[in-house]
């Protein structure tokens, strides 16, 4: 069974979590460049089996698409090409963020690191993870 790897795509960053090769549970895995996102990708799918990507879409409240739906669909097709064999899972990404950030003051973290952004987007990869487990369960 391989590891199932989540993405949290933004602009500038990109969040990643990844699952045990269990699939039970669901861990931060690192924050990359998003322009640098599929050369780490390809060497991580060298060292890992990844069975599946998990994608982060990202949704309003009523559930039409923001601003940054159309990047991330436009990274899913990038995607495809690169992983053809790899199935891609998109998952809803809403409140991910603020759950992150609330994790982590729950979790003692200082203001230096809540104030840094790329530990707010691989806790929000972890969260879409661990909620994607969760619905297949």
């Amino acid at each position: 069974m391989g590891r199932i790897l989540a993405i949290d795509y933004g602009s500038k960053r990109t969040g990643l979590a990844v699952t045990d090769p269990l699939q039970i549970i669901a861990t931060a895995l690192d924050t990359v460049r998003s322009h640098d996102l599929m050369e780490f990708l390809k060497r991580y799918a060298i060292q890992e089996s990844l069975e599946a990507f998990v994608i982060g879409m990202p949704r309003n409240l009523d559930s039409t698409d923001t601003n940054n739906t159309p990047l991330v669909k436009g990274f899913i097709k990038q995607l495809k090409r690169v992983f053809p064999d790899t199935p891609i899972y998109e998952h809803d990404e809403r409140f991910t963020s603020r759950m992150a950030l609330d994790t982590m003051i729950a979790a003692g973290s200082k203001k230096s690191d809540r104030r840094d952004k790329s530990n707010i987007d691989k806790i929000s990869a972890t969260i879409i993870l661990q909620s994607f487990l969760e619905s297949r369960r």
